[in-house]
Order: C-alpha cells, then structure tokens, then sequence
C-alpha cells in the first residue's frame, strides 16, 4: 500500500507541477503579447503625434517630407536608443479647397510584428467661415433680422434682432455712432440692443485678424493663372460670371450698366453707383476650374446655380456684384462659392424681390452692402454661408426708431456647417490644426 501510494502519489504531484508550471507560462506568454499589444497601440499613437508635429512646421506637406506616395515608416526607440518597434503613416492628399487632413498610423513591436495596432485621425484648420457673420466695424442687426449662427465684430453691435448662437464683440465699451441711431459721444457696451437672448452675448473676446487676407487673394490669381479662369481687364465695365446647373460657367463682357441715385453709409450726400447690369457681351462657355479659382482683374457680376467648388477674386480696387440669386445645387458641402472682393460685395438697385445668396461672401477692404436707395423696399435676403466685412456692413437701412426705410425687410443669415473645415478655396484659416475625430480601426 505505501508503495502504491507513493507511486501515485508521485505521477499526481508531477500533474500538478506540470499543470501550474505550463499555467504560469501561458500567463506569462499572454501577458506578454497584452504587454506588447499596448506597446503596439502606443507606437501608433506616437506616429499620430509625430505627424501632428510635422502638420505644425508645414501644415500643406502630405508626403511625410519624401515628395513620393506613402506608406512612410518609421523606427520607434526606447528610452536607451534602441530600436523596438516601427509605425507606419498613410496621409490622403484632402481635397481641393479642405483643410481636413486623415493621418492614419499602423504600429507594431518587432519581438511581436504580427500584432498591430491601427489609429486614424482627422484635424483641420478652423476658418473664418465658422461665422454666419465677422465685421471689423460697428454693427447694427435690425429687429427684422435673424442671425444663425456664430456673430463677431471687432468693434461694437447693436443688436435688435433674433439669435441662436453667441454674438461676440472684442469691445468691453464703445462710443455708438450715428450710423447705429446714437447721439453724440454716447458710450455702450460691447453688444447692446433690444434683441436677443442676450444669454448669447459675450465681450470683451480676442478680434480677428482681417490683415491676412491679401495674401489669399495673391494665392487665388496664382491658382487661376495655374489651371483656373483669369479674366484680365474687360476694357468695357466688367464681367458677367454666370454658374450653370451642369457645372459650366457662362462667361461674358458687361458693356453698359445702369445708375441709380443712392447713398452709402455714414455720408448724407447721394452719387450715382453704375451697378445694374444693363447690357452684355456675347457668352463663353468654360468647365469649372480644376484649381477651383478665378481671378477677376475687373467688377464683376455673379449669379446662377453653383455645380461644384470655386472662389472668385478681383483685383485691387475692384467690387463683386450680385447680379441676381446664387444657389447650390445641394446643399451638402459638395458645392461650395467663394466671393472674395478686394473692395466690396454690392447688391444693386435692381435685385429680385426675394433674394437668396448661397455663398462665402469676405469684402477685404470694403463692406458687404447694399446702397440707400429712396423708397426702394425689397422683401426678403437669405444668405446661406457667411459674411465677412471689413468695413460697415448693411443689407438694409433703419431709422432711427428702427423701422427698415430701404433695402430688405427680412434677412436671414444662416451658418453652412460645412464650411468650417471645408471653406471656399483660399478662404483663410486658423494657424493650428484641431483634432475633429479620433478611432482606433
């Protein structure tokens, strides 16, 4: 019996040696690839970081400095120098006029090369089409407007109108104006009015820079004379831009215009503006621009139905008019306009009754406006898009009691979501990349 039991005894104890013994080791090797899966998944990140990094110093480079297609490995040291593992980057070139970039990043361990981790995220450059409205002088939103949207001004607001987003001024006081239906030297803060909510208002805040501007319209006359549309001098008054549904665009010479007698902000004298298209040249017909750009060396008049992405530029001194309705032909971030005038962007005497502007409209030097026209009453402006005006921007003219003597009764100004990380080409944009999304895949 003791033999018996010891025999046993002795192939049970081995069992259960051998049993803890290949217990620890498969816990071991499992913690061993969870360790070296975590590690794998911290490369990765690491190469998300690295490009992050690299965004910062050239924030157009795609290519990972190497100017070939990808994928672009890289080793990954630990803390002593060694080399442990690798990442490898993959950076689709974002499309024209996106400031969306994807970086996707593989990493792995080279004791574990089979287990890899893969991250992908998208940043982008904010733009100054995050606004429904941006102005570097006073503002007045009568009690017919709505603004949705985000609304700033570098000076201050008055603000009688509707809101559903922040009304911003970079003003804590201000002395009020004429213009906004003040007495002489009266002081007020940032944003004040009869409208609201003013749970919305917010000053002082940081203005915004309106100096960078030229330089986007230097790059948009580089790009039309690189594969996009130039239009030097017309010798007559203009050019007469129009959009068509099948993404051309009619093109054609505006030989004369009609004036009208009208005032301008903050002058009590009438003049002539020449602003109404009268008569025209004959039409020629162009694709839209691969670059997406066109460069007017002279007025120009715009309207028609927008099938895809352009922004149009003038020369120094020179004005946009909108000649009659601008639509997209969806309103999915797919189509996409431009107006970046190096004076101002006008509505002329002659506009539809009913008006919709869908459009990223920026007067660089001048203002978004519509003149004072004597008893001229229009019904309604829909801007969907955003307006960015350097100097007094008005749609419509108010009284001193506030109610509208020319111009539009009701405007709407609506904010196109899509434009913030997907501005008209050659919009400017934010100097630091936000991230918009992070996933592991």
């Amino acid at each position: 019996m003791l033999l018996f039991v010891m025999i046993f005894g002795a192939i049970s104890l081995s069992f259960i040696v051998l049993s803890v013994s290949s217990y620890g080791i498969f816990e071991n090797r499992a913690t061993t690839k969870k360790l070296n899966r975590e590690m794998a998944f911290q490369i990765a990140e690491s190469g998300i970081n690295y490009y992050r990094w690299h965004l910062a110093h050239n924030n157009t480079d795609y290519q990972d400095g190497t100017d070939h297609a990808g994928p672009y490995v890289h080793e990954y040291k630990d803390k002593d120098g060694n080399i442990v593992g690798h990442f490898s980057l993959e950076i689709p070139t974002p499309p024209n006029g996106s400031t969306i970039v994807t970086i996707n990043s593989t990493g792995w361990l080279d004791a574990q090369p089979n287990t890899k981790r893969i991250i992908k995220v998208r940043v982008g450059f904010p733009s100054l089409t995050d606004f429904a409205l941006v102005s570097n002088a006073d503002v007045w939103i009568g009690n017919g407007e709505v603004i949705h949207g985000k609304m700033h001004s570098n000076n201050g607001i008055r603000f009688d109108g509707t809101a559903d987003a922040p009304i911003t001024s970079a003003m804590a006081t201000y002395t009020c104006k004429s213009h906004q239906g003040c007495g002489s030297g009266q002081a007020k803060n940032g944003v004040w009015g009869q409208g609201g909510p003013e749970s919305y208002w917010k000053f002082p805040v940081p203005s915004q820079d309106f100096s960078a501007i030229t330089v986007k319209l230097a790059n948009i006359k580089d790009g039309a004379q690189d594969g996009g549309i130039y239009l030097s001098s017309s010798g007559q008054q203009g050019w007469h831009i129009q959009f068509v549904t099948d993404g051309t665009v009619n093109i054609s010479k505006v030989n004369t215009t009609d004036c009208y007698k009208a005032k301008d902000v903050g002058s009590s004298k009438y003049f002539w503006p020449c602003i109404d298209l009268k008569t025209e040249g004959a039409v020629t017909s162009y694709s839209m621009p691969s670059s997406s750009y066109i460069f007017v060396e002279d007025n120009v008049w715009v309207d028609g139905v927008v099938n895809g992405r352009a922004t149009i530029g003038t020369a120094t001194g020179k004005s946009i008019i909108i000649n009659d309705n601008i639509i997209y032909k969806l309103k999915d971030g797919n189509h996409t306009l431009g107006l970046i005038a190096e004076q101002n962007v006008l509505i002329p005497h002659n506009s539809p009754n009913v008006l919709e502007v869908d459009a990223a409209v920026l007067a660089q030097n001048g203002a978004a406006k519509r003149y004072y026209y004597a008893g001229d009453m229009k019904d309604s402006l829909t801007i969907y898009g955003a307006i960015i005006t350097n100097k007094i921007w008005t749609w419509s003219w108010v009284s001193g009691g506030g109610a509208i003597t020319s111009g539009y009764r009701n405007t709407n100004s609506t904010y196109d979501a899509n434009l913030l990380y997907g501005p008209p080409p050659g919009f400017p944009v934010g100097a630091e990349y936000n991230i918009l999304s992070w996933e592991e895949i």
